[in-house]
């Protein structure tokens, strides 16, 4: 989705006029028509502001080379808060971050939290019009595309069983073909590592189906997704 349809429908979800909206982001209202046609680039500052506004985090700019820092845990869970995420619905918030970084990071750090972990299919089926490119761009260069596609077909299987938003479960599962396209061989974890030999024979033995099918060393299905949220 272009930046441009993504703050159309962001003010229209938002149910506010394009007049009030530019008032309220500290625009014209011509201005605003011309971003939302397509006739001017959307700045990150403008994408900031109307991501809160209308509250789309999807719409927040995205870094062109992510980084993660020492302290991405705590952070990680203080940005599921600010996304909604029923589990952590007692954690003080962070500001509004975009969900596909959220995701990004939530495989990619060194001591990933299964708990957090556990939250990604919530988070993919909750904002299914975030910025599939990125993420998985981003995904293949860190080798991380088997986790996230292990966790998008969970969100889709989410979006499948509560047949609630069926135009996500499409985008969706056009995200689980292209990231299949480019799965890789070698094995991966998604949560906290095997420490022994035999937990991870174990875990390979006992994973679903779906987890096989990614070649991610996991236990977690879409039921546990739903009890988790």
């Amino acid at each position: 989705m272009k930046d441009s349809d993504e703050l159309r429908l962001g003010r229209k979800r938002a149910g506010l006029t394009q007049t009030k909206a530019a008032r309220l982001l500290g625009l014209s209202q011509a201005y605003l028509s011309l971003l939302e046609n397509g006739e001017r680039a959307v700045t990150s500052r403008v994408a900031r502001l109307a991501g809160k506004l209308y509250g789309l985090p999807y719409a927040l700019p995205l870094p062109a080379r992510p980084e993660v820092s020492p302290s991405s845990s705590d952070k990680l869970v203080r940005q599921l808060a600010g996304l909604g995420y029923p589990g952590y619905a007692h954690v003080r918030p962070r500001s509004l971050a975009n969900p596909a970084q959220v995701v990004l990071e939530a495989v990619t750090l060194e001591d990933r939290d299964e708990r957090a972990a556990r939250a990604m299919p919530w988070v993919l089926s909750r904002y299914p019009d975030l910025d599939w490119d990125w993420l998985v761009d981003q995904a293949k260069l860190k080798n991380a595309q088997n986790r996230v596609g292990f966790l998008v077909s969970l969100a889709r299987q989410l979006l499948d069983l509560d047949k609630l938003d069926p135009n996500g479960a499409e985008r969706l599962r056009e995200a689980e073909w292209r990231l299949e396209s480019a799965k890789l061989v070698a094995e991966s974890t998604l949560g906290r590592r095997p420490v022994s030999d035999r937990e991870r024979e174990w875990m390979r033995e006992n994973r679903p189906e779906l987890a096989r099918r990614w070649n991610v060393l996991s236990t977690l299905t879409v039921e546990q997704v739903r009890l988790a949220g």
